[in-house]
């Protein structure tokens, strides 16, 4: 799923808005490419040390029902720490696009349950919304290459390997029971004087 283009969301620093009305019958293609200042919003939003390249390719195709077909391809250099070693590593990020966008009111019909042939109920993948009449390309591109980074980067070489220590015997969850003393007479009771 893809993060919705809502109002009540942050600001998407990479945008680029293509109003459904403006796509011809025959299709449209779009290009579009993060410059640096977009890109370094992107890496701080993202959590990343930089983002080297980030690019978007896309076809939109209009459908008979107000559906706006869009395929395409993103791809980014995303400067992260690996989770090993703790050096600095690159990695590429390179994820397919095939989505339905349809009218933000069509959104629940085009998601309803359908029963199959065996009776069986599937829930398709729900579409998009297009929001106001417009498809954010940018936003689309940038939930896409969020969703394909990898939350724990680590380089191809870098092998974790877990401190030596000799096994102390006394170190066991109840090493700290064992010092405890026992006391015979319970607190706050004194023994009865002798005379």
């Amino acid at each position: 799923m893809i993060a919705k283009d809502r109002s009540d969301m942050a600001p998407n620093p990479w945008s680029s808005r293509i109003a459904v009305a403006q796509i011809p019958e025959t299709g449209l293609h779009r290009d579009i490419e993060a410059d640096q200042n977009v890109r370094m919003a992107l890496a701080k939003t993202a959590g990343l040390r930089d983002i080297e390249f980030a690019r978007a390719s896309f076809d939109l195709t209009p459908g008979r029902d107000d559906s706006v077909h869009v395929q395409g391809r993103v791809s980014a250099r995303v400067g992260q720490t690996c989770v090993v070693s703790l050096d600095p590593i690159e990695n590429d990020i390179v994820e397919e696009v095939d989505l339905i966008f349809v009218p933000e009111s069509q959104v629940r019909e085009f998601a309803a349950p359908v029963n199959d042939d065996d009776g069986i109920r599937e829930i398709p993948d729900s579409p998009e919304p297009i929001i106001n009449g417009v498809i954010d390309l940018g936003r689309l591109a940038t939930d896409v290459l969020f969703l394909g980074i990898d939350p724990y980067p680590r380089k191809s070489d870098a092998v974790f390997v877990a401190p030596a220590s000799a096994a102390d015997p006394e170190d066991h969850p109840f090493a700290a029971l064992k010092k405890l003393k026992i006391d015979p007479s319970p607190p706050g009771k004194k023994k009865p004087a002798r005379d």
